[in-house]
């Protein structure tokens, strides 16, 4: 395979930032609302071609999840953004009761997720949202892996009819997936074709995955990528398609280990397709503070770590 380079680097919260102005010049139904973090959000363009769609409610996370809920019972298509720490567990209960259980079309715009966050500390370091989040009955979870892609998940999220949380972080990373590419809810994207390995990754993870993959042809193992975008609802073919011809599997996420995205493609081949798992996440741990690349290498989330976890499953089989 080629080797994966991009010279492209963007923040993914902005491209909710630019996919939410789109999905606002499209549907006159949708609007935003934000907990005093506009600039971190990237919702100033949206505030300033549609103000009248756009409510601020300060520092009040669980009274904007209600408003949300209010806005999609008269019709409306409110995506409710925050920090994931504060957007999935300060309001879990407004989330649960408001918005899954009515099964309200509400989006939740979850920011600075995973420990990319960085300096900001483990409080802010909100690894354990995706568990939270795809515990709920009909409860949508994306974590797009680039700028573009988060983009187009933004404008899939609007489309869709139901709740939604859509995840996204803070540092510049990669941007290396098609500006267009189509943006499917719950059909994972193929990568990079291959026979020895499935890799299945997710977000921040899904570039390392590649530079592995690249690594790991150098020395003659070829590895699958796909990139699992939707981690509610799973592309379960998909998954059992790839494994069923490599016969093992790495699953890498920027989250804990504990209710992710692999413990997810775990219990679906427990079920239908038993093989050895080797998991690149963050193992029962709370994050600390420090700059975000040197965190990832810290906690096992880099490139290394996935070409490793790979090597090792193989070695399994």
């Amino acid at each position: 395979m080629e080797p994966i380079i991009s010279k492209d680097y963007k923040d993914t919260r902005s491209g909710f930032g630019q996919g939410l102005l789109e999905a606002g010049r499209e549907n006159p139904s949708v609007f935003a609302l934000c907990a005093d973090l506009i600039g971190s959000l990237k919702m100033a363009d949206f505030i300033k071609e549609f103000p009248e769609r756009f409510i601020q409610t300060g520092i009040a996370e669980a009274n904007m999840i209600g408003i949300a809920a209010g806005l999609a019972l008269s019709g409306k298509i409110p995506f409710a953004g925050g920090f994931a720490g504060f957007m999935s567990g300060r309001v879990y209960d407004q989330i649960r009761v408001s918005v899954a259980y009515s099964n309200l079309n509400v989006k939740i715009a979850a920011s600075h997720a995973g420990i990319t966050v960085g300096e900001d500390g483990a409080t802010h370091q909100m690894m354990e949202d995706i568990a939270l989040m795809k515990a709920l009955p009909g409860m949508v979870v994306l974590n797009p892996c680039d700028y573009n892609q988060t983009r187009m998940a933004t404008l899939a999220a609007a489309e869709y009819c139901g709740p939604v949380y859509l995840r996204f972080g803070r540092p510049a990373v990669p941007n290396f997936t098609p500006i267009d590419q189509p943006f499917v809810i719950g059909k994972a994207l193929m990568m990079n074709e291959g026979t020895d390995v499935s890799i299945f990754a997710t977000g921040h993870l899904v570039y390392h995955a590649l530079e592995a993959a690249y690594l790991l042809s150098q020395q003659g193992v070829s590895a699958e990528v796909i990139d699992i975008h939707t981690i509610k609802p799973l592309d379960k073919a998909a998954i059992i398609n790839s494994v069923t011809k490599t016969k093992c599997v790495v699953t890498a996420e920027e989250h804990l280990l504990n209710g992710g995205m692999g413990d997810s493609v775990c219990q679906l081949l427990s079920r239908n397709y038993p093989a050895p798992v080797e998991m690149v996440g963050v193992d029962d741990v709370f994050g600390e503070s420090g700059k975000p690349k040197e965190l990832m290498k810290m906690f096992g989330l880099d490139t290394n770590a996935v070409l490793q976890a790979a090597l090792r499953v193989i070695a399994r089989k």
